[in-house]
């Protein structure tokens, strides 16, 4: 005898049979190429679907992914960061701005430029790109002396350039430019260019005071610290160190706020007062 089948009746509103029929297309639970909900609840019980509670993840969570697949990016695994992209892009808890920040990596993921920038960069021979900033204006740049550095949560070149226009920094510095890598167009050359390459990036020498616990807690910076000593009196910590740039060493430097007071030279105190009373003006 044929087994018989059990059958159901659903009392469902209109827009949740379309919802589920939806849901059917979306899964390929079809009859022809029409969504059939009883094909789509049968692959449910028999758990070839898994049901999962949605709009559940947390901000930390999405941030903390998000960090994950920039890592991945930037160290070039590119199979890891597209499988990490789909799984966010599935997600309705995205924000709308990381959501197209996301897609349009989706879309083009490769960077072809990038064996020739870090062939540059081994054998010491200078080179030309082409940088989009965040106002999507297009740069270009002849690069002397380069290294990748991360920054905070980002991948950077670090670079010497012939063109210092547009850089705000000292004039010392003028020459250093720090270009995130994710803004390098993707179609972008790698063009060799004339001359010498820059034994390293324009620095100074910047000397700086802390306090209280964080002259106790503060732990040496390898190679940028060129001086690290506990002086008695006045009980500060003097700290000499090499910058390259203001940018970076002001974003650490506030974040030790008044434990921290910059000594010299005095174009870059002045420069991080001028700073800290614009912040002020705001309020």
């Amino acid at each position: 005898m044929p087994q018989r089948r059990s059958s159901i009746t659903l009392s469902i509103e209109e827009h949740e049979k379309a919802r589920l029929e939806q849901l059917a297309l979306d899964f390929d639970q079809t009859w022809g190429d029409k969504p059939n909900v009883s094909k789509l609840l049968k692959a449910i019980a028999r758990g070839k679907l898994r049901l999962a509670a949605n709009h559940d993840w947390s901000r930390d969570r999405i941030d903390t992914l998000n960090k994950i697949l920039n890592w991945l990016k930037d160290a070039g695994q590119i199979c890891e960061a597209l499988e990490l992209a789909q799984l966010l892009l599935e997600r309705s808890e995205l924000s709308h701005p990381l959501r197209e920040e996301i897609q349009r990596w989706v879309n083009r993921p490769n960077a072809p430029w990038r064996m020739d920038l870090e062939r540059c960069i081994r054998l010491h021979r200078p080179f030309r790109l082409v940088y989009q900033d965040a106002a999507d204006r297009l740069w270009n740049f002849t690069v002397r002396h380069a290294k990748i550095e991360r920054h905070e949560d980002r991948q950077y070149l670090d670079c010497w350039c012939d063109e210092i226009d547009g850089n705000q920094d000292i004039e010392a510095l003028q020459h250093n430019r720090s270009l995130r890598l994710d803004r390098i167009p993707n179609e972008a050359v790698i063009a060799p260019a004339e001359g010498q390459w820059q034994p390293e990036l324009g620095h100074i020498q910047v000397e700086f005071h802390l306090r209280r616990g964080l002259a106790l807690g503060y732990r040496t910076k390898t190679g940028a610290d060129l001086i690290n000593e506990w002086l008695p009196e006045p009980q500060i910590r003097r700290v000499v160190r090499r910058v390259h740039s203001t940018f970076w060493f002001f974003r650490e430097v506030r974040r030790y706020g008044a434990e921290c007071v910059i000594v010299s030279p005095e174009a870059v105190r002045d420069r991080f007062k001028q700073e800290l009373l614009s912040m002020i003006e705001q309020y």
